[in-house]
């Protein structure tokens, strides 16, 4: 017998008005049945967050089969509080002995009122991006992430290419192999194409950090909280969601993701602080902090991105800095472009998905620490000021002067702590984001 839900308005004045509070549930004990009710002045994010939190906290007295009532209820809200339902069935648990998968991992949701289709394919591609992120760093090797990339691929009908070590070496991405020399891994990069739109339709390259473990190189890290460095690649798994969702949408847009690949670790080979090494893009870096890596791997990522697709618009995503969290928190995350456009249309793609962006100020001004006597460039300023700012105006030397370039760094935003795990857990931010913004550029050009 499949559990029935019940979602009411938070205006609801008829049955169970007493008895469930705006943006509460309660089962009915007499039945696999469950009253919700949104909260004042529901939006698609909180409604999504009543249905995550029921799911969670019901979890095996759920079935596997849900069927949802919700008459007097915004069909929006409605789907959105599916979705909730469907991310509230993820944990990180799955390598516990007391496991037990929820019952809506693989499960059915009906909704005799709509069609969730699309809500629950976002879900079901952030959680399995939360689960990818939340993986400790030995089960997420480079060579794991291009194995992910490549069966998603298979599965969903877009192109994937990955350059092996020496591939990378022969197209010049010096940055990815020089943060690569003290790991027993070799470096990848994953290039990922989805062709939903037409020939001369705009190209949009999004690039994701890809670091699975982030030691800090010779500048080590401190030791507290080192081991959630393993979420270093959340970046990289934006990427590789935007792209899956997109194929399984087959959303009308031509995308590819770019993800370079590697850990960060000390061994007698690790680049050093005062090293100077090359990039994709011809210009020489002066290492002045092993822990400023993301922004290296990047580099070469957006260069190669405009070599080889010159895309319309250039995106990159990364947990880079902790200037970015001491500015914004666990709130939002923060972006930068001298392109007040693209900053406003994803300002508006962050308020209609519930992943919010502020941007910081892109000014030149900023540039003046990373001047270097040896190098083009510094790879870090060495002052504990503006460091999110530094890390944009760093990478702006690897894009070509590209006129539509955008940075965030989801480093506050792509890991959590919250109600759904007992330590800080992935949160698959940067999917809807970055899909609520493609289907209103779709939209536009309509």
């Amino acid at each position: 017998m499949p559990t029935t839900i019940t979602l009411l308005p938070a205006a609801h004045e008829g049955a169970y008005a007493d008895s469930v509070l705006p943006g509460k549930y309660l089962r009915d004990p007499t039945a696999a049945h469950y009253i919700a009710r949104l909260p004042e002045d529901a939006a698609p994010a909180s409604s999504q967050n009543l249905g995550r939190t029921l799911s969670y906290e019901a979890g095996q007295q759920l079935e596997t089969e849900v069927t949802i009532e919700a008459p007097d209820v915004d069909p929006n809200l409605t789907t959105a509080f599916i979705g909730g339902l469907k991310l509230g069935s993820y944990s990180a648990g799955s390598q516990r002995e007391d496991y037990k998968p929820h019952p809506l991992l693989h499960g059915t949701i009906n909704w005799a009122g709509g069609d969730a289709g699309a809500e629950l394919v976002v879900a079901d591609v952030q959680t399995r991006i939360m689960a990818l992120v939340d993986a400790p760093a030995n089960q997420k090797r480079p060579q794991d992430l291009a194995r992910w990339a490549t069966e998603s691929g298979s599965t969903y009908g877009y192109s994937v290419k990955v350059l092996d070590k020496e591939a990378c070496r022969e197209e010049g991405l010096h940055a990815l192999l020089a943060v690569n020399r003290g790991s027993e891994d070799p470096a990848v990069l994953i290039v990922m194409e989805y062709r939903g739109g037409a020939t001369d339709d705009d190209t949009t390259a999004i690039i994701g950090k890809g670091v699975t473990f982030d030691t800090g190189g010779v500048s080590i890290k401190g030791s507290q909280n080192l081991h959630l460095m393993k979420s270093d690649m959340g970046g990289a798994a934006a990427v590789f969601g935007t792209m899956e969702a997109a194929a399984r949408l087959q959303l009308p847009v031509n995308l590819v993701g770019i993800v370079p690949a590697t850990d960060n670790s000390v061994d007698a080979l690790s680049i050093k602080p005062s090293d100077v090494i090359r990039s994709h893009a011809g210009k020489t870096i002066e290492i002045i902090d092993t822990d400023a890596e993301g922004r290296l791997i990047m580099a070469d990522g957006l260069s190669y991105a405009v070599k080889y697709y010159q895309p319309t618009t250039l995106i990159d995503v990364a947990t880079l800095t902790g200037s970015a969290v001491r500015t914004f928190g666990y709130v939002c995350a923060a972006t930068l472009s001298k392109n007040e456009e693209l900053v406003e249309q994803f300002r508006r793609a962050g308020e209609a998905s519930g992943e919010r962006v502020w941007p910081l100020p892109p000014w030149d001004d900023f540039a003046k620490g990373l001047a270097s006597d040896v190098a083009d460039v510094k790879n870090f300023s060495g002052t504990p000021l503006h460091g999110a700012t530094d890390a944009f105006k760093f990478l702006e030397h690897f894009t070509h002067d590209h006129g539509r370039y955008i940075h965030f760094d989801i480093a506050g935003v792509g890991l959590k702590q919250g109600p759904y795990a007992k330590d800080r857990q992935a949160t698959g931010f940067g999917v809807r984001l970055f899909l609520a913004w493609l289907q209103q550029q779709t939209a536009d050009t309509v």
